[in-house]
């Protein structure tokens, strides 16, 4: 499992303006949201991929993750 996903995870959990917007869009555009994620990665110098991003957030045991999850469902 990527270190980095887990730290870019934990970085966009800290603020909370952006995992707003991040759960907003992926209400709307699950993909875009996904792909927003990996671009965030690239700024900060945490690299994902798509796939990473998916594998670590379904690893997560935490309630409000899986209710993302739940309702970003298509596209994840």
């Amino acid at each position: 499992m990527s270190t980095n996903a887990a730290e870019l995870y934990k970085r966009i959990r800290e603020d909370q303006e952006q995992t707003q917007i991040l759960f907003r869009q992926a209400l709307q555009d699950p993909q875009g949201a996904l792909k927003a994620i990996c671009e965030l990665g690239e700024q900060w110098g945490l690299p994902v991929s798509t796939r990473e991003v998916k594998s670590y957030l379904t690893s997560l045991d935490e309630a409000e993750t899986k209710q993302w999850i739940m309702k970003a469902r298509g596209g994840l």
